[in-house]
């Protein structure tokens, strides 16, 4: 990259009419510099910081879709990991269940929507579809992002991210519960009047390994003003009637 001050005096030099190999032998550039500069197929410096600007919030400041990002959250915390590639670049994935085509669909569309400037990729693997965008600044929107497995981890929010999950409670919740969320019909079998009776009833249940994980959906739920309760250790349930109906107006099943 050259000084913004030798290609302005390239550009002024191309304008008195000098030729290309003329201003290259003055600024100490380049024939090709020069040309490029001339017609305007190299981007200058201001282009460069520019677009460097649009391309991360939290290092250049670039306004982006919350909600969408409080929904990528949970994906990421639930079913999602970051790997450090070849120059810097961060591979964020999210594995998505082959079974519902419109998760692998959403999956994608999140993505793109938090980082315009990163393009999304699927693969097919067994039984899952991989969905993955390209950045060098997927660490700087995830900072829970760390060697091993979450489980083995803390997983903490930092305060911007608080913020908006609070903001996106529902968006976030909805992230947690596609990746590793199930809603389902529960059946209770009940001894009534000298016989065996069935009930059903449909739930929610959130499983992971990750007692903070766990934590975080909790908090969400209450923040909601949905009511829950560990079903198991590395499990929450949603089964009230009321919660339930709550949680459908923004879950739902997987699709």
């Amino acid at each position: 990259m050259h000084p913004r001050e030798t290609v302005d005096r390239a550009l002024h030099l191309s304008t008195l009419g000098l030729i290309d190999r003329q201003v290259a032998e003055l600024c100490n550039v380049s024939i090709g510099a020069v040309q490029k500069w001339r017609t305007g197929s190299r981007r200058t410096n201001d282009f460069e910081d520019e677009r460097r600007h649009r391309c991360c919030p939290r290092c250049h400041g670039r306004k982006f879709d919350s909600q969408a990002y409080a929904y990528l959250l949970g994906l990421y915390l639930g079913d999602g990991h970051i790997l450090l590639g070849k120059k810097g670049v961060y591979q964020l994935s999210l594995a998505c269940c082959a079974t519902w085509p419109g998760l692998t669909e959403a999956a994608g569309a999140v993505l793109s929507a938090v980082m315009p400037t990163s393009s999304v990729s699927y693969r097919t693997l067994s039984g899952y579809i991989e969905v993955k965008s390209y950045s060098k600044h997927w660490a700087c929107l995830f900072p829970q992002h760390g060697p091993g497995r979450k489980h083995e981890r803390k997983i903490e929010l930092e305060q911007w991210q608080r913020e908006i999950v609070d903001l996106h409670a529902a968006d976030f919740v909805r992230g947690l519960m596609h990746s590793d969320g199930y809603r389902g019909m529960n059946r209770v079998r009940r001894h009534f009047n000298g016989s065996d009776r069935w009930y059903e009833y449909p739930r929610y249940l959130f499983s992971n390994e990750s007692t903070d994980i766990l934590a975080l959906c909790g908090e969400a739920l209450d923040t909601l003003g949905v009511e829950w309760r560990y079903n198991k250790p590395n499990q929450l349930s949603v089964a009230k009637r009321a919660a339930v109906e709550r949680l459908d107006e923004f879950v739902g099943p997987k699709y």
